[in-house]
């Protein structure tokens, strides 16, 4: 009920180090799986090469988690594969901790101007599966595109029990990441 203490969060992140996947293989959000529920979100974050730069460059720094109820930890923690992070999340009148680790970067296709990282969740994660996070420029309209593609499935029996309220705030997520990385991106709130 309480928010964990800074202390709290540096030992749940140090004992995320040495704990495996929640799942397998890696790369199921990319190449597509049978296991779990796909969400795929895109939305319209700016317009051209400097929004996408500014998109890019604020993604890297984690300026999509840059929202009220949802914390990473280490804050602005690299995205270099092999980096753990805890995401703590605020629901319902309590926090929840969730470990993930981020696991490799995606580019662009065809001269397709594209970034991205995604991450696994760990055995300390409420759910199992993997999410990615991709910028891009849209070559037919040059819309800078932000995409949210995630395959989850429960991993605890709470958020089994809770299926209809985890979807709500998975959507919720989903919805309030776009908005945080469209004012990262906005010329007014470039700062990163």
């Amino acid at each position: 009920m309480r928010r964990p203490s800074p202390a709290a969060i540096e030992r749940f992140l140090d004992r995320s180090h040495n704990l495996p996947l929640s799942y397998g293989p890696i790369g199921i959000v990319s190449h597509g799986s049978n296991i779990g529920r796909l969400d795929d979100q895109t939305a319209t974050i700016g317009q051209g090469e400097a929004d996408f730069k500014r998109a890019r460059l604020a993604l890297a720094r984690w300026r999509h988690i840059d929202i009220v109820w949802v914390e990473a930890f280490p804050t602005r923690a690299s995205i270099d594969a092999g980096t753990d992070v805890a995401l703590l999340i605020r629901h319902l009148g309590f926090w929840s901790l969730n470990g993930a680790r981020v696991l490799y970067h995606v580019g662009g296709t065809d001269g397709e101007a594209a970034f991205g990282f995604a991450y696994g969740t760990l055995t300390n994660h409420a759910e199992s599966g993997e999410e990615l996070f991709q910028v891009f420029i849209d070559p037919g309209t040059g819309d800078v595109k932000y995409r949210i593609r995630a395959v989850s499935w429960p991993q605890s029996l709470l958020t089994w029990i809770g299926q209809p309220i985890v979807r709500v705030l998975q959507a919720r997520f989903r919805r309030d990441s776009a908005a945080a990385l469209k004012r990262a991106t906005s010329t007014r709130d470039c700062r990163s």
